[in-house]
């Protein structure tokens, strides 16, 4: 178990990277009929809710691959599969093995758990943030003012 705590990083940035990859697909699908087109007749433009969705899955999930305001990417996608789910799969049964609705079902729980554990240290958003020093300043490239340049 102690291999795999020493992995959880990279563990976590994988994870979130399929899982955006995976959706923005699913966007991508629907929104330029390409990787085998969207599932069923492709929605009109700006047609609620699916052209939307779709926009949603493509920017959503691409943030969320690239690590991008992930929390907040993630919790729009989970609640976007989430309505999905209760709304097109539930009138049709119960449970997801029942109503088609496993894809929406996991994609909502798997996004609401990389909102909760966030994009890691390996994401741009871990790049883009500046380096911190031990009392709390910004790392830069330059000195402090008040470091004594001779000696």
């Amino acid at each position: 178990m102690e291999a795999l705590e020493k992995r959880r990083e990279h563990v976590i940035a994988l994870f979130r990277i399929v899982l955006g990859l995976l959706f923005a697909c699913h966007g991508a699908a629907t929104l330029f009929d390409v990787l085998g087109g969207p599932h069923g007749a492709a929605p009109a433009f700006a047609a609620w809710p699916g052209w939307w969705a779709a926009v949603v899955q493509l920017v959503g999930g691409t943030l969320v691959l690239c690590g991008l305001a992930t929390r907040s990417a993630a919790v729009l996608c989970s609640g976007s599969m989430a309505y999905a789910y209760f709304v097109e799969h539930q009138p049709d049964g119960l449970f997801p093995i029942e109503n088609g609705g496993e894809s929406a079902a996991m994609f909502c729980w798997s996004f609401l758990l990389v909102a909760a554990v966030g994009p890691g240290r390996w994401s741009l958003a871990a790049l883009l943030r500046p380096r911190r020093r031990a009392g709390g300043r910004p790392a830069t490239g330059s000195l402090p003012a008040d470091t004594p340049t001779s000696v």
